[in-house]
């Protein structure tokens, strides 16, 4: 009899773990549990299956993982979805200086003879000045956290950069960019709209092809959005015939950079165009020389790579064939939700369309994608059946009129937020106007939920004793006491037919602070 092994795979490495039957009770005790159902699978597919996890009479096949491994994966993936490194690189750009910066582990001497190693194999015109100098000693003295967080995130991204840098005939460096356009954050927001790895304005994207509508940014999309960057940087490079000029019209556009050699005189070096240019872009090209320097260099400052869970290259892509949300994908699959958040970030709604005339595709580990396909028919049908279930799910998913307002709590965190109302943390700060992750105890926050059951009407309830509201003998007057925590609108919410402005209005009120403990007047009151 043939013996069945059971590919294990750890949520989010891509590295198998194969254990055969008899192996079974020796490592049960240090394995978790995680569970798909039994119908997702086809007919005749039994055999693929090990007896051993099968309980008789379940309806649940129990797949086993690393407790320790998963904790290592989890954090890995939280790593990846810091969203706060791109709005301080961001800062960091628009506000440089170019002061002198002490840092005595490295010379200038060493610098210089390490920047013409460099300017000798790249396009780019590495060359030694003072400006570039404080810039890379800067950024080594002050920001090595943020420069081992981009080094960990560009073992997954840099691979894919340079296939399709590659492809379309760029330099390779040119990788480094994304770095300084969106600290390898492939859903990272400028304030003015810019989105993506590649920081694409909403026309620019639209003049590359990047689809983008209530469903998806392909902006976000690593692949295509490389793709597009690779073209559009081509196509200024035919214009400036100089990359330096380029990268500098990538960031701020051509008609910036040909005022720019128009008030300079007719100069076409950056260098001698920077005081020309906007602030922002001013910083642009020396921050990416810099860490063109900073990672060719990185393991002679201390700043070493890391082997990561999910490489780019071990991941595979299927059409999808029928609507699935991340929810369904991820327990079908046994797949982390983190993970394919990670490997499709451009659905916005969590939420794969079908749309005819479109191709849209999954992501995911090859051996999470065969599963997939071995059983695709089944967990289409799972899918439709799930659907049906449900009243009107796409309509409730996708409107945003259901706003809500939220106040933070102690132990309050944006990823706790975003997870109780079925959104993301990056939709969270841009509802609210955010640019890092900090939260103050009692600060408002604007929702749209997205989970039906907080979308769906609040039923009427006759729990009415539960509700402080106290009826004095002397008056028709009624009065409620204010909790910690509340607001007008809660409370207006609690009686029917009264609004927040009956409340102002009744009990004086001309803002919309209120303390524990106060009496509020819950009628027009007369004597």
């Amino acid at each position: 009899m043939k013996k069945i092994v059971l590919s294990m795979m750890f949520l989010v490495s891509g590295l198998i773990v194969s254990q055969e039957k008899k192996n079974d009770d020796r490592v049960k005790d240090t394995l978790a549990t995680d569970t798909i159902p039994v119908g997702l699978l086809k007919e005749n597919q039994d055999d693929l299956i090990p007896k051993n996890l099968f309980k008789k009479g379940d309806d649940k096949i129990s797949l086993k993982d690393y407790p320790f491994a998963v904790r290592i994966d989890s954090l890995w993936m939280k790593e990846l979805f810091q969203s706060n490194v791109f709005d301080t690189i961001y800062k960091e750009i628009s506000n440089l200086n170019y002061d002198e910066v002490e840092y005595k582990e490295l010379s200038t001497d060493t610098l210089k003879a390490r920047l013409a190693l460099i300017n000798e194999r790249t396009p780019f015109n590495v060359e030694y000045n003072p400006s570039l100098e404080s810039v890379i000693k800067n950024f080594l003295k002050n920001r090595r956290d943020f420069l081992q967080r981009v080094i960990t995130r560009s073992e997954y991204y840099f691979p894919m950069f340079e296939t399709a840098l590659d492809n379309h005939d760029i330099p390779l460096e040119v990788k480094y960019l994304a770095i300084v356009e969106s600290a390898l954050n492939p859903r990272a927001k400028s304030r003015v709209g810019a989105t993506g790895l590649w920081q694409f304005m909403f026309s620019t994207g639209r003049l590359y092809n990047l689809d983008v509508n209530s469903y998806v940014d392909e902006r976000m999309d690593p692949v295509k959005s490389t793709s597009a960057a690779a073209r559009y940087l081509g196509k200024l490079y035919e214009i400036f015939g100089d990359w330096d000029l380029a990268l500098a019209a990538y960031n701020s556009g051509p008609g910036n950079v040909s005022k720019a050699i128009r008030r300079s005189g007719g100069y076409k070096n950056y260098w001698n165009l920077r005081p020309f240019l906007p602030r922002e872009t001013a910083g642009y090209v020396p921050a990416f020389m810099a860490m063109m320097y900073i990672f060719e260099y990185a393991e002679a400052h201390g700043l070493k790579t890391k082997k990561q869970p999910v490489a780019y290259l071990e991941t595979d892509t299927i059409r999808v064939k029928n609507l699935i949300m991340f929810d369904q994908i991820s327990e079908l699959t046994g797949v982390d939700r983190e993970q394919v958040e990670l490997l499709n970030p451009s659905y916005k709604l969590d939420i794969i369309p079908f749309i005819k005339g479109k191709e849209y595709t999954l992501r995911l580990s090859r051996e999470a994608i065969g599963k997939f396909v071995a059983n695709e028919d089944s967990i289409y049908s799972y899918v439709a059946a799930e659907l049906a279930k449900r009243e009107k799910p796409l309509p409730e998913l996708v409107k945003l009129n259901s706003r809500i307002r939220y106040r933070v709590r102690n132990g309050d965190y944006l990823g706790k937020i975003a997870n109780r109302y079925g959104v993301r943390v990056s939709d969270l700060k841009r509802w609210n106007g955010l640019r890092n992750n900090n939260l103050r105890i009692g600060q408002r926050l604007t929702v749209y939920p997205r989970k039906p059951g907080f979308l769906a009407k609040p039923k009427k309830k006759n729990n009415t004793n539960k509700v402080a509201v106290n009826t004095s003998k002397n008056s028709n007057s009624k009065t409620y006491t204010v909790r910690d925590g509340e607001s007008l609108w809660i409370i207006a919410k609690k009686f029917p037919g009264i609004s927040v402005d009956n409340l102002k209005e009744w009990n004086g009120i001309s803002g919309n602070r209120l303390n524990p403990g106060m009496q509020l007047k819950l009628c027009d009151c007369k004597p």
